[in-house]
């Protein structure tokens, strides 16, 4: 049954707004009057604000309240709540229309017959392939609660994980912002001032000063332009990096190098093995939880070498074995994963691959930021200290000249 969005006036004159099922829009207004209110817009979720979502390209949840969601859901579902009435709870808790509205919309799919997953197939921006597979499989198991759980959990360390990391750099980016406005200020605003001071005394300036000034002179001369060329050079960069090759090249260079390459492989490697690990431990099918959890890897060598090992788990090589070949993921998820293999528990191995890598991650992560944090005050000192030599040294000289 189709849901409609509704704005009427009740017996006291003020404006209601809310959603109510009906089969067509003029069902919706008589149901509205028979409540004893007077309907002034009815307008068919499916149709209004859904598509506008769409049209937009503006995703109505977040990580966060996806996370939310499918908590919320599992709980209703555990406790043996029909899926439609749970999806009808939580659009009337709704604080924000356009979640209300495509609650709404998943909860007409499912009461029209179709199953969950597919309901939520119709808004691929705000659920994904894997989200959707797990629902699927889910209700494939007739343990839809107890799935929604486990999906819920792996989202709330996914953006743990994701948090930390954030946390982690967020220092070392403030302490970058806040050097870089340091410096430009002082060259393009106080070093001028006082370099006036200079230009009517007529004695050979230190080498460190005419340096100064010379950097001084070509930022405000062409300040505005090295802006410019280097927001067209992001832009360029960013458009390259969606073709095969740069990115390819990027990413592999990215891999080996020390302290990046590690974090982010084992950034990838930790949702790998997660994804994969709830997709097959829910009763997913090994060649569609690997397709799944390759499509969550950003290192687009990575995903290749993932899709390659698909291909041979396909012609029956062993998982362990295919993903090893090229030697580019860990060799810990190898070794759980192929301990997992032989002793049927999959599952359980690929969650401690992920645990494990999930926790370097963090370690490595702190340590890059615990280093960081000092080399950049350090090297902040030292430009600050050739600027005030740069400005100190004429003095010095004139007053030796006094003397």
């Amino acid at each position: 049954m189709p849901a409609y969005r509704f704005l009427a006036l009740d017996t006291n004159a003020a404006e209601q707004r809310g959603v109510l099922d009906a089969d067509s829009a003029r069902a919706a207004r008589t149901m509205l009057r028979a409540r004893g209110m007077v309907p002034l817009e009815v307008e068919a979720i499916t149709q209004g604000a859904v598509a506008q979502a769409r049209r937009t390209r503006r995703r109505a949840l977040s990580g966060q309240e996806l996370t939310v969601f499918t908590r919320q859901v599992a709980g209703l579902l555990v406790s043996g709540l029909p899926v439609e009435r749970a999806l009808a709870a939580l659009a009337d808790d709704a604080d924000r229309g356009e979640i209300r509205d495509l609650f709404s919309s998943i909860k007409s799919e499912v009461a029209a017959g179709h199953a969950l997953a597919a309901a939520l197939g119709q808004h691929p921006r705000e659920f994904s392939s894997v989200y959707r597979a797990l629902v699927a499989a889910g209700e494939d198991s007739g343990d839809l609660g107890r799935v929604l759980e486990s999906l819920a959990d792996y989202l709330e360390q996914s953006q743990a994980l994701r948090g930390k990391l954030v946390q982690a750099m967020a220092y070392p980016a403030i302490v970058v912002l806040v050097a870089v406005s340091v410096i430009v200020l002082l060259l393009t605003y106080v070093v001028p001032q006082i370099v006036g001071v200079f230009q009517g005394v007529h004695q050979k300036l230190p080498l460190l000063t005419v340096a100064l000034i010379a950097l001084s002179d070509f930022l405000r001369h062409w300040g505005l332009g090295i802006v410019v060329l280097l927001v067209l050079g992001g832009v360029t960069t960013r458009q390259l990096l969606k073709l095969p090759g740069p990115r390819a090249a990027l990413d592999a260079f990215w891999l080996r190098s020390p302290l990046l390459g590690r974090l982010g492989r084992g950034l990838n490697t930790a949702r790998f093995a997660s994804t994969l690990a709830i997709l097959a431990g829910s009763g997913v099918p090994i060649l569609r939880a690997l397709q799944a959890a390759t499509d969550t890897l950003s290192n687009s060598v990575l995903k290749a070498d993932a899709q390659e090992a698909l291909a041979l788990v396909r012609e029956g090589s062993q998982l362990a074995s295919a993903l090893g070949l090229r030697r580019r993921f860990p060799p810990v998820l190898i070794t759980f994963i192929r301990l997992g293999e032989q002793t049927g528990t999959l599952p359980r191995m690929l969650e401690r691959a992920a645990a494990q890598h999930s926790a370097e991650v963090q370690r490595r992560a702190f340590t890059l930021v615990t280093l960081l944090e000092p080399l950049l005050i350090l090297v902040m000192g030292v430009i600050v200290l050739l600027i005030v030599l740069a400005v100190m040294l004429p003095i010095i000289q004139m007053n030796n000249l006094v003397k």
